[in-house]
């Protein structure tokens, strides 16, 4: 069965550009559902460049990707946005009474009456790992997410990675696993390092294992694993039993299920005009680096523009019976109450 919600826009992609949107849309009271692949927002900003230094964000003379993401998600906390993580746009239907209707591959289905893409360069999809048969235990064995922490209880989890993703599930799930061996090809790691030392932790007092190496291959019938061989860094390879195996590789962007909502696609941007970012089919809008027009910068400061006009141009669309009034939150009472800082 399907989560069917109705919302006033969903916005693909919960990056700063989204999450700003998220804002913009909300000044006009229009409620914003978030879909994305992702564990958590920010997209790029988060996942790929947490600690990478940003200069060039209006006010804010240095901020790292992390810091950005977390300034935004607390400025959007009034508007109280619904986040649907770990989740991918699979589908888009206009409806009869001229709303869409987003579809995921989780089972959500989201109506809304428009759509905002703001997907970066693409949905972010995880990188599989170069184990032989691997497709056939992907989505009963094997998962590249964890949507729902009880699926794995009781479980003999095998994770791969040195990465914040693949420790932070390594300290989640260790408490309700029968067994949680972590695997990486070294012995340092890229995450966080209060999350390696507590990873550490838990190996010393043997709650968990971890090895230098690698997934060398899986074993088992009709998609359900029962075994994992590991190799060492010595090449000595051993066999232990598993039922669950998470691969946190890293991504890598594709535009995905997006190329085929009919948005008549440039070299894989979306065209849109200039005065309210909608693209060639009305009520479908695109902001950010997934955009394309004459004079088009690649830079957060133009998708935090484009957000503010598209906002403008989806509150037509979704109240086209109301008036719509331009305030400024530095002066409006209204948009200070709404803002919690009347």
């Amino acid at each position: 069965m399907s989560n069917q919600v109705e919302t006033d826009a969903i916005i693909i992609g919960a990056g700063p550009i989204g999450l700003f949107a998220v804002f913009e849309l909300g000044l006009l009271d229009l409620e914003a559902h978030l879909v994305d692949i992702l564990d958590r927002p920010g997209g790029q900003c988060t996942e790929l460049y947490p600690e990478k230094p940003i200069y060039d964000i209006p006010g804010l003379p240095f901020v790292t990707g992390q810091g950005l993401t977390d300034r935004l998600t607390e400025q959007i906390k009034p508007f109280k946005p619904t986040f649907h993580f770990n989740q991918m746009a699979s589908g888009l239907q206009r409806q009869p009474d001229g709303r869409w209707r987003l579809s995921t591959d989780a089972g959500t289905e989201i109506i809304a009456h428009v759509v905002v893409i703001a997907a970066g360069g693409g949905s972010f999809v995880p990188k599989r790992p170069p184990v032989q048969g691997i497709e056939a235990f992907e989505s009963r064995s094997v998962h590249y997410a964890v949507r729902r922490m009880e699926d794995f209880r009781g479980k003999n989890i095998v994770i791969a990675g040195g990465g914040d993703s693949a420790l932070d599930w390594t300290l989640n799930l260790a408490p309700i696993a029968n067994s949680l061996t972590l695997v990486h090809h070294r012995d340092g790691f890229r995450a966080a390092q209060h999350s390696v030392n507590q990873m550490r932790e838990l190996a010393a007092a043997g709650r968990i294992t971890f090895h230098v190496g690698g997934v060398k291959a899986l074993h088992g019938l009709d998609g359900v694993l029962e075994r994992v061989t590991l190799a060492g860094g010595d090449r000595k390879e051993w066999t232990i039993v598993a039922d669950a195996f998470l691969p946190f590789f890293g991504l890598t962007m594709k535009l995905g299920p997006i190329a085929d909502f009919g948005l008549n696609l440039h070299e894989n941007l979306i065209p849109v005009d200039t005065a309210r970012f909608e693209t060639q089919t009305p009520g479908i809008f695109a902001i950010g680096d997934i955009n394309t027009y004459p004079g088009k910068l690649k830079l957060m400061l133009s998708g935090f523009h484009e957000a503010a006009l598209m906002a403008q141009a989806a509150f037509r669309v979704a109240r086209p019976d109301e008036p719509l009034r331009f305030l400024y939150t530095t002066s409006s009472p209204s948009l200070q109450k709404k803002l919690g800082v009347a």
